[in-house]
C-alpha cells in the first residue's frame, strides 16, 4: 500500500472486528485503498511516516481514519491527542468506532477533536451496515481540503 493513496486508515488490534469492517467496506466497493494499523503506535509511524513508513511521502493523508480507542503499545486517545495537536494533520477526519459505552471516553474524545463516536455494534449486519454508512458518508459525500483529499498534495506540507 506505500506506493498508492490511502482513503481509510482502520486502527483496530481486534483481528475479527477489523476483517468484519474490511468486508463491509469492500462490499460497497470502498475497501480498495484501506491500510489497517493492529496498534496505536503502528498507526502514529503511517501518519508521521516513520518507522517501518519512513519511505512514505508525508501529506499523502487518509481521507478517514477509523480509531479504536482500547489499542495496544499507545491507546487510541493517545493517537487522537497526537493528531489533532499537529496542525498539519488536525483536519483528518477521526470516527471513534470503540466498545466502549463509557460517557467518559465520549468526552474526552470529542474534547481531543474526535469528529464523531460510534459504539460498535456487537451484531454482525449492524456492524456491516454501520462502517458502510460512515465509508459512503466520510469517502463520497463529506468535502475535504485539497491537502487532505489527495487533490493538490504537496510533500511540503
Amino acid at each position: 500500500m506505500n506506493g498508492q493513496l490511502v482513503e481509510i486508515l482502520l486502527v483496530e488490534d481486534n483481528a475479527n472486528d477489523a476483517e468484519l469492517a474490511l468486508r463491509a467496506l469492500r462490499k460497497k466497493k470502498l475497501g480498495n485503498k484501506i491500510q489497517v494499523a493492529r496498534d496505536g503506535e503502528e498507526a502514529l509511524d503511517f501518519i508521521f511516516c516513520r518507522g517501518d513508513h519512513s519511505g512514505r511521502p508525508f501529506g499523502h493523508f487518509p481521507k478517514l481514519i477509523l480509531l479504536d480507542l482500547k489499542l495496544p503499545k499507545v491507546d487510541g486517545t493517545e493517537v487522537l491527542r497526537q493528531l489533532k495537536a499537529d496542525a498539519r494533520t488536525r483536519p483528518i477526519p477521526v470516527t471513534v468506532l470503540t466498545s466502549s459505552k463509557e460517557e467518559s471516553d465520549m468526552i474526552r474524545t470529542y474534547d481531543l477533536g474526535a469528529n464523531s463516536y460510534i459504539q460498535k455494534p456487537v451484531d454482525f449486519e449492524r456492524l456491516c451496515n454501520t462502517v458502510e454508512q460512515l465509508g459512503m458518508y466520510w469517502l463520497l459525500v463529506n468535502q475535504l481540503p485539497a491537502h487532505i483529499s489527495g487533490e493538490g498534495v504537496s510533500a511540503g506540507i
